[in-house]
């Protein structure tokens, strides 16, 4: 995710739009009953950690009554600094990995703007190095300023901690309940993938089955038409259909919303035919992530409908209740510092730094990853007897193909406190579900097993209450003394320690080795 290159350029109207409190009690009014029986508090927080809403039984996947909880009134943020509209035309160089999508957004035109300036014949084929002509935008009217959900509805929050998917499903009755599917190799159910996606994109669940309900009718219909079946969010890639591709689709861009809009770095949303919406800055980060979804999937009509109080949002109302009463502000504190943390290998060893700031997972999450590569000379995946090991204290609350999750606050909940991702972690040798680790406890060898990885390394992510915390903004990765700097460009950074400065290279160099 390119959350930094977008040039700050936009200079929007501000917006204030007021709700009325009527619509909390409506909300929680329109909770059925048998939403009641799938929210467990039997969890308990750490230190700090806000409750989620219940309904002070040991059931319920809506909010508490009203005479339990206040009325709570999306009111709009305070404007939130967006970027200055171009005044300038621009020279942009194609660089390996662009799309014409991806270049319109940044310099928010459209793309028959980028096309007729460019008079390029075929959107699809862009050559690196390629030079285009960016032109001035050409803005439309403001986007809306409704509020859709919280920011701790869109991340997997400590609201999301005791909401038990399988069960809700099972209880809805439509054909998210009977559908199976396989997935790397493996027969597995609709609950499962839903489960896996809000764990590893680290979205909510509850906001991942609103959106599949409102673009597929997965949860209350048992039968949906056959093209609803292949791709029930409606991205329609045909080598890509399956829920499992469209709702990791779907979390993937849901997360480039939320945090491009976290790190101020973008100014308007590309619609799916190509137009350009500028944002309305009252919005707050989880309605950015809705927005920016839906705004891929439809034209200008068909996305203000989504995103407006009659789309997504009743949705998830019906399903759950009134969004903001899960609302845990704030989600990250202002004042959060990272424990102390150390490098990912043992002492004596040089490994190489080949990552810097880049998405946590997906290309849609904050740039909240470093890679480091072993030493050896072979290069690509290969096997490598070098150990991995743990960063800072901690409990392995997940394995999975080549994922280690390891929890700090000691509740046994990713959802909430600090969690380190430890990503490309081999079967082998990898370090049992439950292990209470230490300090430079050995969590497994190094290689590209789990998510896409062209050489043999470990890749390593925080997250603070589900929330991905950026390895270079105001939290910086710590490692022995060694700080994170990121530069414009995704995987592009420096290790800084005293005067000393080691850039992040894709290979093995002096000038990227770091020991311990």
């Amino acid at each position: 995710m390119d959350r930094r290159e977008l040039q700050p350029s936009m200079a929007l109207l501000l917006i204030a739009i007021t709700i009325v409190a009527g619509m909390a009690i409506a909300g929680v009014r329109s909770l059925q009953k048998r939403n009641q029986e799938h929210w467990s508090v039997s969890w308990q927080p750490s230190a700090g950690t806000p409750l989620p809403p219940s309904s002070g039984s040991s059931g319920g996947a809506g909010p508490a009554p009203t005479s339990a909880l206040p009325i709570i009134t999306p009111t709009p943020d305070q404007p939130h600094p967006l970027p200055d509209l171009r005044t300038e035309i621009e020279q942009y160089t194609v660089q390996s990995g662009d799309s014409l999508g991806r270049i319109a957004q940044k310099y928010s035109v459209s793309l028959s703007q980028l096309a007729d300036e460019n008079q390029l014949a075929n959107l699809n084929l862009l050559e690196v190095g390629q030079v285009l002509t960016i032109p001035l935008p050409d803005p439309a009217s403001l986007g809306p300023g409704f509020k859709i959900v919280p920011d701790s509805e869109l991340v997997y929050s400590p609201a999301s901690a005791g909401f038990d998917v399988r069960a809700f499903i099972q209880e809805q009755g439509g054909y998210l309940a009977m559908h199976r599917e396989e997935v790397d190799g493996k027969q597995v159910s609709g609950a499962e993938i839903v489960e896996r996606v809000a764990l590893e994109y680290s979205v909510n669940p509850r906001l991942l089955l609103a959106v599949l309900e409102y673009q597929g009718g997965w949860l209350s219909n048992p039968n949906p038409k056959d093209g609803k079946k292949d791709f029930p969010i409606g991205v329609r890639n045909p080598a890509r259909k399956g829920l499992f591709y469209e709702l990791s689709w779907a979390a993937n861009n849901l997360n480039r919303g939320y945090y491009l809009w976290r790190v101020n770095g973008i100014n308007a949303w590309l619609l799916g035919n190509g137009d350009v919406v500028p944002i309305n800055p009252t919005i707050n980060a989880g309605t950015a992530g809705v927005q920016h979804m839906f705004s891929v999937l439809y034209d200008r009509p068909g996305w203000e409908q989504a995103v407006s109080e009659a789309g997504v949002f009743t949705v998830y109302q019906n399903l759950f209740g009134f969004p903001f009463h899960y609302a845990i502000e704030p989600l990250v504190p202002a004042d959060l510092a990272q424990p102390p943390m150390q490098l990912p290998f043992e002492p004596g060893y040089e490994w190489s730094f080949t990552g810097g700031p880049h998405g946590g997972w997906g290309d849609g999450s904050a740039w909240a990853a470093l890679d480091f590569a072993p030493p050896g000379e072979a290069l690509g995946c290969v096997v490598n007897d070098a150990w991995v090991t743990a960063v800072v204290d901690g409990t392995v609350v997940r394995t999975a193909e080549g994922v280690v999750i390891q929890d700090l606050d000691g509740d046994g909940l990713e959802q909430t406190g600090w969690t380190v991702l430890y990503l490309h972690i081999d079967q082998r040798d990898r370090v049992p579900l439950g292990t209470v680790l230490k300090a430079g406890d050995r969590v497994g060898h190094p290689s590209c097993e789990g998510g896409v990885s062209a050489g043999t390394h470990v890749h390593l992510a925080r997250r603070y209450n589900g929330e991905w915390i950026p390895a270079d903004q105001s939290v910086p990765f710590n490692l022995d003394g060694w700080v994170s700097q990121g530069l414009d460009n995704e995987y592009d950074g420096y290790l800084v320690r005293d005067s000393r400065r080691i850039e992040a290279y894709d290979g093995r160099a002096p000038e990227n080795a770091v020991q311990r």
